[in-house]
């Protein structure tokens, strides 16, 4: 049972606690100073859901297709790509917040580049 807990802890514990982070951001409205940098938001989404698109490699390595890599890099880019998506559409319903199809783009970018690098620095993809 604490060998359950700790990989619990140390591979899912992450996700949940990154999603739950980018949800609670999502939740309040867009900060009143926007980056005088031309397209800086899209920079961070591309770097948060490259980062959630790792997290999800890491936790999805722990399963019965830790052996077939392809497997894992769809698996990973796929949910936290579907994660940047529901969290678009959570933002319509935020006020003062607005869903953008290229914030989207930039969280499916973000995924499939997080999860590259990270595949090819482990396992030389």
């Amino acid at each position: 049972m604490a060998r359950v807990f700790k990989y619990l802890l140390y591979y899912w514990f992450p996700v949940f606690i990154y999603c739950l982070l980018i949800f609670l951001q999502s939740s309040y409205p867009s900060p009143a100073i926007v980056p005088a940098v031309p397209h800086m938001d899209k920079f961070l989404h591309f770097m948060a859901y490259g980062i959630l698109g790792i997290l999800f490699f890491r936790a999805y390595s722990t399963l019965r297709i830790k052996n077939n890599v392809n497997l894992l890099i769809i698996s990973s880019i796929l949910s936290s790509s579907l994660y940047g998506i529901s969290d678009e559409r959570h933002q319509y319903f935020v006020p003062c917040r607005e869903a953008e199809l290229m914030d989207a783009l930039a969280n499916l970018l973000g995924s499939i580049g997080g999860v590259t690098v990270y595949c090819l620095s482990r396992f030389r993809c």
